[in-house]
C-alpha cells in the first residue's frame, strides 16, 4: 500500500509536463516559428526555378540555331530574348531559394526579392504568350511559301501566280528546303517551349500569391511579449 502511486498524482505530473512543454514552445516561438526559420526551399519549390532555367536555355539555344539558317530572320522570329529573360527569372528564383527565413515583415530584402520574382514571373508569362503568337503566325506563313533559289539567297512568295505578291528574301540560304521544312519545325518547337515557359511562370506566380509571398507573418501574438506565438494570416 505504501509503495503504490496515486492515479491523480500521475495525471498531475503528466499535465505539468505538458504545460512545461507548451511553455517552452511558446518561449522559443513554437513549431510555427521553427518552420518559418527553415531554408526557403522547404516551402518554395526549387523545381520551378530549375525548370525556368532549363526552358530559358532551351529557348535561347533554339533561337540561335534559327539564326544560323538565315541572317535575315527578324528578332520576333528568333526569340532568344525570351529565353534570356527566363534565365534571369530563374536566377532570381534561386536567390529567393537561398534567402534565410525571418518570421516577420521587417526583412525588406526578402520582400523586394519576392515582389521582384512575382513581377518577373508575370512578365515572363506575358512574353511567352507574345512569342507563341509570333511563332504561330510565322509557322503558318512559312507553310504557305513557294520558294526559289537565287544564288546566295532564297526568294519566297505566298502566291507565285501573282506578279505583285509580297516576296520574302532570306540571305545566306543556298537550299530553300531549310526555309520551307527546317524553319517551320523550329517555329513549332518554340511554340511548345514557350507554352511550357508560360505554364511554369504561372505556377511560380501562383505559389507566391497563394502563400502571400511565402512566409509573411502579420504580427498576431498570443500571450506575453516574451512568449511569441506567431500565427500566419
Amino acid at each position: 500500500m505504501g509503495s503504490g502511486t496515486s492515479p491523480m498524482g500521475s495525471a498531475g505530473g503528466g499535465n505539468a509536463a505538458a504545460s512545461k512543454e507548451k511553455k517552452g514552445q511558446a518561449e522559443t516561438g513554437g513549431p510555427v516559428l521553427e518552420e518559418a526559420q527553415k531554408c526557403c526551399g522547404c516551402r518554395f519549390p526549387l523545381l520551378v526555378a530549375l525548370l525556368q532555367l532549363l526552358l530559358g536555355i532551351a529557348v535561347a539555344a533554339v533561337a540561335f540555331l534559327m539564326v544560323t539558317i538565315s541572317s535575315s530572320l527578324l528578332a520576333r522570329e528568333t526569340p532568344h530574348w525570351a529565353g534570356i529573360i527566363m534565365i534571369v527569372v530563374s536566377l532570381v528564383g534561386f536567390i529567393l531559394f537561398c534567402i534565410t527565413r525571418v518570421p516577420d515583415e521587417r526583412a525588406s530584402a526578402q520582400f523586394i526579392v519576392k515582389l521582384l520574382y512575382f513581377f518577373l514571373c508575370t512578365m515572363g508569362l506575358v512574353i511567352s504568350a507574345v512569342v507563341i503568337a509570333f511563332q504561330c503566325y510565322h509557322y503558318t506563313l512559312t507553310n504557305s511559301y513557294s520558294c526559289e533559289e537565287m544564288g546566295e539567297y532564297c526568294s519566297c512568295t505566298l502566291d507565285p501566280e501573282d506578279p505583285i505578291a509580297r516576296t520574302f528574301t532570306y540571305s545566306g540560304v543556298t537550299d530553300c528546303s531549310a526555309i520551307v521544312s527546317t524553319l517551320p519545325m523550329y517555329y513549332l518547337l518554340q511554340m511548345v517551349l514557350n507554352l511550357a515557359q508560360a505554364i511554369v511562370c504561372l505556377v511560380g506566380a501562383f505559389l507566391l500569391w497563394k502563400h502571400r509571398y511565402q512566409v509573411f507573418f502579420a504580427g498576431l501574438q498570443t500571450g506575453s511579449p516574451s512568449a511569441q506565438n506567431w500565427q500566419k494570416v
